[in-house]
């Protein structure tokens, strides 16, 4: 499943054979994950509720001399996420299919102090939309012989800590789910893996960090390699996992969190 002259070490890591979906594509990781798909060499499908964030970004992305659409999408909406689908579908055969399930928001609260819309919300968006685009998308990649699912979890997932229950049990179920499919798609010919980073300087990040200066310097003692992490640290895992070169790799969670979870 990969493409370049024989070999190249590097070609497996190519992207001009792969159609990618990618959730949570206007802003941070998402923005990050797309736009770096498509100098890959990927189609990038970019879904996300605001329809003029992502319209900016495939302005970006074409550009920069890629190519992307749009689909407007709001994950905890099932009738989105069948529109997605659709959307999908009507594009060209000729390229793999990858899903990166990335729409999510950081969540910190005391366990005590959750509300009930809360934990729905997070679990709608985290869980829920995660499991429905896989089960939607990952049909085609099915139907194809063919796939590679990237759910974003966190190193959350695996480690404690006040306020994180909730944001971590979500995660912690994103991590068990990619194990799950994998189990069961694996035979047909569909990888499904997670990549979990720790906290991870976008734009939102950095004013939480900003407005809380003695929680940052608590996580950020927690984080071996002694700094947070930047969008560009996520890159080459995401392409790892998107691209051929992870054709033998399924049901992982791949830490990239500098060292946070040891």
């Amino acid at each position: 499943m990969t493409n370049g002259e024989p070999g190249d070490p590097l070609a497996s890591f190519r992207l001009d054979d792969r159609l990618i979906v990618v959730t949570g594509a206007s802003e941070g990781i998402g923005r990050a994950f797309a736009e770096c798909f498509a100098k890959a060499g990927a189609l990038v499908v970019l879904a996300s509720r605001r329809k003029d964030k992502l319209e900016s970004v495939r302005q970006a992305i074409l550009a920069s001399g890629g190519r992307a659409e749009v689909v407007a999408t709001d994950v905890t909406r099932l009738e989105d996420i069948g529109n997605l689908a659709d959307a999908v579908g009507r594009l060209p055969r000729d390229r793999h299919l990858v899903l990166v399930n990335n729409a999510g928001f950081g969540f910190t609260k005391a366990a005590r102090d959750t509300t009930v819309q809360e934990w729905d919300l997070l679990f709608d968006t985290h869980v829920r939309g995660t499991f429905f685009c896989s089960q939607r998308i990952g049909a085609m990649m099915i139907e194809r012989g063919y796939g590679k699912i990237v759910n974003l979890s966190s190193s959350w997932s695996a480690a404690t800590g006040a306020g994180k229950s909730v944001y971590g049990a979500a995660k912690a179920a994103v991590s068990h789910l990619t194990a799950g499919l994998s189990s069961e798609w694996a035979p047909l010919g569909v990888r499904v893996n997670a990549l979990a980073p720790t906290a991870t300087m976008t734009d939102f990040t950095a004013n939480v960090m900003a407005s809380n200066p003695d929680r940052a310097k608590h996580l950020m003692s927690r984080i071996k390699l002694g700094r947070f992490a930047q969008t560009s640290d996520l890159l080459g895992a995401a392409v790892f996992l998107a691209s051929g070169a992870s054709d033998f790799v399924t049901g992982q969670t791949l830490f990239v969190d500098g060292g946070f979870t040891t």
